[in-house]
């Protein structure tokens, strides 16, 4: 399967030969609600915390006595029944991951990546070269573009210094502020991304990238 490339006018400067088990791949819907449900429950913090009974301050002294009071019998205002009294069975701090088969990560995001293809809505740039960071070149260039709502992807480089990743920054920092557009590194596609924008716009590289990590 072939793709024109274009530049960021909107160009054609050639074409790229795609992977059929990458970006042909059957579309399997159920895998996109398992994923993003996997994507999502591993971004939960799980901070959420109430005090129980033991761990409420106060309620040492019984209320009043046992009997002849003609009121009920209470062992401690801090009691779930009483104001300011401990909660019943409610949330303590956990940790909401759970694993997810990689086979099944890959395919979901393959299959993704082929809904896309099909229904026209990847496009490739030949390179992701903005001149400068500034917001209004890079809403002109998606409109350029014809994709004014994208998930933009590009490649990183490590550093030989400190070994570190390095992004694109003009277009990481041109695109952080657009409501309709995000930026996202080739290592980091996934795909709650892919679903929630309408097209995804790749430089050459970053298609290359994404193939050498997902063909059979």
């Amino acid at each position: 399967m072939k793709i024109e490339v274009v530049d960021l006018n909107n160009e054609e400067t050639g074409g790229l030969e795609l992977d059929d088990s990458v970006f042909a791949e059957p579309v399997r819907e159920h895998l996109f609600w398992e994923v993003v449900n996997w994507q999502r429950a591993r971004r939960r913090s799980g901070t959420h915390s109430t005090k129980g009974r033991g761990e409420v301050r106060g309620g040492g002294k019984k209320p009043w006595r046992q009997k002849g009071t003609g009121r009920a019998r209470h062992g401690s205002n801090r009691s779930p029944l009483w104001v300011g009294g401990a909660v019943t069975f409610g949330p303590s701090p956990r940790d909401y991951s759970y694993s997810l088969p990689k086979k099944k990560r890959k395919a979901a995001l393959k299959s993704a990546l082929s809904m896309k293809m099909g229904a026209g809505q990847l496009k490739v740039v030949d390179d992701w070269a903005l001149p400068e960071i500034k917001t209004k070149k890079a809403v002109e260039t998606l409109e350029k573009l014809g994709a004014p709502q994208a998930l933009v992807v590009d490649v990183t480089e490590r550093s030989d210094e400190d070994n570190s990743l390095r992004h694109n920054e003009n277009l990481r920092l041109s695109v952080r502020n657009l409501k309709d557009a995000k930026y996202v590194a080739a290592q980091g596609l996934n795909v709650e991304d892919v679903l929630r924008y309408e097209y995804v716009v790749m430089s050459r590289s970053a298609v290359e990238q994404v193939q050498e990590a997902l063909k059979s």
